[in-house]
């Protein structure tokens, strides 16, 4: 490390000035993405014919409540999981430990939908299960026994938390991955058993990532239109979409789309507000292996429980019934078209998710350098697309694109005499712009939590050697933060492949992803033919999921960079 020179330089150093340039970036990122939520707003203000006295006389109040009820289960439902398998994969060692480090991951590759149509088959009264308890006890009909009904709001927590989890557990890993050691040696030589080591120094530190992962939770949940339409739960986003296609009035919806920005915005105050003054930074940056707490007897065969039963319900159960119904399709598949799709699908979440990861860690770094609330506000607005529904916000895209066409080809006639046409909309770009509005919440979420970890002071020492905040960027936060920015890409990349409403409206004409070729046969239940596509997007998933747990794994083994602020 090169010190400082001398006395007098560190006397005459002055505090460097927020710089613009980066204010500037930051702020034109942000107004990209603000963009269709803007146009969205604006469509709300359309008059609506008397829509909203309707609703709120009858089914808006249900809509609320039910929504509240399953954004706050599921998000409960997935911190005690994610964080719990997380800890125990992170620092305890018991029968198969290995396996799950990755396995817990494999759930975030299969889309909710599809894992409320399994369980449907599956559970059912026509179903296999309840066929053979009727056929072990003799029952003859319903009124016989007490079953539980998947299509219920506690089916669409249940389905929801099994496939959501991985967001917390991905978070609270790394984090606890990431966290120094020392501190957690110190507390066992202060006498602190497992359980106090967790809830009075692990569980703090990693407070902020684990509350990015259950945000991202509920978000998801809030956004949900599959697995609640499936199930007949009468949500707030399944209003949204009543109100536009049943009721044909897109200006309700969005009007209604602006009310669920404001359980949006709520929640990002909460989880803000409850991080507020509760700044953790590690005081060394000592990253290596500590023994961990070796379980035994039943104790470590009920951790290895407890971690293979999200596994197993959900991922192998629903893995296993698409491969069955998908073996009985495998000679009727159109593979031209298949692969296409599979094609298109692999582009449009590349490019995607290679824009999120700038844009995010573009706008955590532009917050982390201007701390004026005018900065703030503006950022806070731009990830507020994470928690507007896909094909509201696709609505909003077309709106802007559509102007933008309308006065590119308006400026090529007047100027050249000659007409540009689409341009933007119903191209790939269109789609990719949608997702990157959609999911810039994952990867500045990422970000976000990653810098936060860092002390400001190693800001300042990298300023006095004379760095930019370009070069302290690349060169002091990105090695620091590198499973944060792998975790974004791979969370953007997942959410993408699964994606439905913003693809079947943005697509260009005749083109194909593997969520749309699933769509065109689950729409209408039929479960066996949309099983390979199914399978397929799962398959995506799986091999980026494992990728993303090893480099994790491998922050801690990776000693910190020397010569970090040399030269």
């Amino acid at each position: 490390m090169t010190p400082i020179s001398s006395t007098s330089d560190a006397a005459s150093w002055k505090p460097p000035r927020r710089p613009i340039s980066w204010a500037v970036a930051t702020g034109i990122a942000a107004l990209l993405a603000i963009t269709p939520i803007a146009a969205v707003l604006a469509l709300g203000l359309a008059p609506t014919a008397g829509i909203w006295t309707h609703l709120a006389s009858t089914v808006l109040p249900r809509y609320i409540w039910t929504t509240l009820t399953l954004t706050v289960a599921v998000g409960l439902g997935t911190s005690l999981i994610g964080t719990a398998a997380a800890w125990l994969t992170s620092m305890c060692v018991f029968p198969l430990k290995r396996i799950y480090e990755w396995a817990l991951l494999l759930p975030m590759a299969v889309p909710a939908y599809i894992v409320a149509y399994v369980y449907t088959d599956l559970l059912e009264y026509s179903g296999p299960v309840q066929r053979t308890l009727r056929a072990l006890f003799g029952w003859t009909t319903r009124a016989d026994y007490v079953f539980f009904e998947i299509r219920s709001l506690g089916g669409a927590i249940a389905t929801m938390s099994l496939v959501l989890y991985p967001y917390v557990y991905l978070l609270a890993r790394a984090a606890f991955l990431e966290q120094s050691l020392c501190v957690l040696e110190a507390s066992r030589t202060l006498g602190r058993g497992p359980w106090s080591g967790f809830f009075r120094v692990a569980l703090p530190l990693a407070r902020p990532a684990i509350v990015v992962g259950v945000s991202l939770a509920m978000m998801e949940t809030l956004n949900d239109y599959g697995v609640v339409d499936y199930f007949a739960v009468a949500t707030f986003t399944s209003g949204i979409f009543d109100v536009w296609l049943n009721m044909n009035s897109p200006s309700g919806a969005a009007q209604l789309a602006g009310l669920l920005l404001l359980f949006v915005a709520t929640l990002l105050y909460l989880e803000r507000r409850s991080r507020r003054r509760r700044r953790f930074h590690g005081a060394t940056t000592k990253k290596k292996m500590s023994s961990e707490y070796a379980l035994s007897g039943w104790r470590a065969w009920g951790a290895s429980l407890f971690c293979a039963t999200p596994v197993i319900l959900g991922f192998i159960i629903p893995a296993v019934v698409l491969g069955r119904y998908a073996l009985g399709q495998i000679d009727a598949i159109a593979w031209n078209a298949f692969l296409r799709a599979a094609l298109n699908s692999l582009v449009l979440s590349g490019g995607a998710a290679l824009a999120c990861v700038a844009l995010g860690a573009l706008m955590a770094y532009g917050m982390r350098l201007n701390t004026s609330i005018w900065s703030s506000a503006l950022t806070r607005l731009a990830v507020l697309g994470y928690g507007v529904p896909g094909a509201v916000l696709a609505l909003g895209t077309v709106v802007a694109l559509g102007w933008l066409d309308a006065s590119a080809d308006s400026f090529a006639r007047g100027a050249f005499g000659v007409s540009t046409g689409l341009i933007f909309s119903g191209t790939a770009l269109a789609v990719i712009y949608a997702y990157t509005t959609r999911f810039l919440s994952l990867s500045f979420g990422a970000f976000e939590a990653g810098l936060g970890k860092i002390t400001p002071n190693m800001d300042g020492a990298a300023r006095t050697l004379g760095k930019t905040p370009a070069q302290t960027f690349r060169r002091v936060h990105l090695p620091l933060i590198g499973g944060s920015a792998l975790t974004a890409a791979m969370l953007v990349f997942v959410d993408c492949m699964k994606e439905l409403p913003m693809t079947l409206i943005l697509r260009p004409f005749n083109f194909e992803t593997l969520a749309t070729y699933v769509h065109q046969y689950a729409s209408d239940e039929m479960l066996a033919e949309a099983a390979p596509g199914a399978l397929a997007i799962v398959a995506a998933g799986i091999v980026p999921v494992i990728v993303m747990s090893l480099a994790i794994t491998r922050v801690r083994l990776r000693p910190l960079r020397d010569g970090v602020f040399s030269s």
